[in-house]
């Protein structure tokens, strides 16, 4: 290695800053492709109606439109805020970081960008399994980023002292065990995209409680 290489992206404190802007910004496109329908036709059907359509029946359309939208869009969100906490936890277990885990991360927040879009494309074809399917596949790439970062950082001496192998075993099993569940989710997908996407939705909220109750505690 040149010496450039030995000293380069040693801040653990830059990488988690540029991880949490993209993560704000990637929640933030979220919600802003939420739309709500041209209401002027609807504002006009009452206006000219004199009365007979209420003004309470061209919102009532609207939410009815954005609210399938809207229910993927928490998924998009649970995602990002579930890896945001995945990726936060193994940066605490660090105490320096170099140039190849740096790109490492680099490559895991690509992967983070994407979920915006799949998640937009997701909404707009719920009944789509090709869709999902691209959905699960960036859960699946930044799942196994993940572990390559585990992996790297303990053979590279990056971790704590405080860090044990049962800290590492931890993180490997749930991440292991979260992408064999998403795998199963989206294998019910035949059946019904939307059952898949309502599975996807409650392990990821199951994730986000963690109830004391087993096997839920357990991912």
């Amino acid at each position: 290695m040149t010496r450039y290489h030995r000293i380069a992206a040693q801040d653990l404190g830059r990488l988690g800053a540029l991880s949490d802007g993209i993560f704000a910004v990637a929640m933030t496109l979220l919600v802003l492709d939420l739309h709500v329908p041209a209401a002027q036709a609807w504002n006009e059907r009452v206006l000219w109606s004199g009365g007979a359509v209420s003004a309470e029946e061209p919102v009532w359309h609207a939410l009815t439109h954005v609210g399938p939208q809207f229910l993927i869009c928490f998924l998009g969100f649970l995602t990002l805020g579930m890896f945001w906490i995945g990726q936060q936890t193994q940066l605490n277990l660090m105490v320096r970081a170099d140039r190849t885990l740096a790109w490492i991360h680099i490559m895991f927040l690509f992967g983070i960008c994407l979920v915006p879009f799949a998640t937009a494309l997701l909404a707009a074809f719920p009944q789509s399994r090709l869709a999902l399917l691209v959905y699960w596949v960036d859960l699946l790439y930044l799942g196994l980023v993940q572990l390559v970062s585990l992996r790297y950082a303990r053979r590279a001496d990056l971790l704590s002292e405080a860090t044990t192998p049962e800290d590492t075993m931890a993180i490997r099993k749930r991440i292991a065990i979260v992408q064999v569940l998403y795998a199963v989710c989206v294998a019910l997908s035949p059946i019904s995209t939307y059952l898949s996407i309502g599975l996807i939705i409650a392990l990821q909220l199951n994730s986000a409680v963690s109830p004391p109750i087993r096997p839920l505690n357990r991912f």
